[in-house]
C-alpha cells in the first residue's frame, strides 16, 4: 500500500519558489505603484497623484509581507510540539548561560 501522507515530489522545491517570489513581488508592487502613479499624474496634472501611486505599491508591498509571514506562522506553527526543539523550551538556551558565568 502506498503512503498517502507522503509529500508529493517537487513540493520542497516549490515552497522555495514561492519564498524567492516574495522579493520579486515586493519589487514589482512599488513599480507598479509608481507606475500608476506616474500615469495619473501625467492625465490629470497633479502632482500628488505620484506620491499617492507610490503610496499603493508600498502597502500593496506591505500586504505581500503580511501575508508570507501568515503562511509561514502557519506552516510552522506544530513545530513547538516537535522532539527536535522541544528541549529548548523546556531547558532554555545553556550555551549562552554558562558564559554569564
Amino acid at each position: 500500500m502506498e503512503n498517502n501522507n507522503q509529500e508529493p515530489k517537487h513540493q520542497a522545491k516549490l515552497r522555495a519558489l514561492d519564498n524567492l517570489s516574495l522579493g520579486i513581488s515586493l519589487v514589482a508592487a512599488v513599480a507598479i505603484g509608481f507606475g500608476i502613479g506616474y500615469g495619473l499624474k501625467h492625465l490629470f496634472g497633479y502632482d500628488w497623484l505620484l506620491w499617492l501611486g507610490l503610496f499603493w505599491g508600498i502597502a500593496a508591498a506591505i500586504l505581500n509581507i503580511f501575508k508570507a509571514y501568515k503562511r509561514a506562522q502557519k506552516e510552522y506553527e506544530g513545530l513547538e510540539n516537535d522532539p527536535r526543539y522541544s528541549h529548548r523550551a523546556k531547558y532554555g538556551d545553556k550555551k549562552f548561560d554558562d558564559e554569564d558565568d
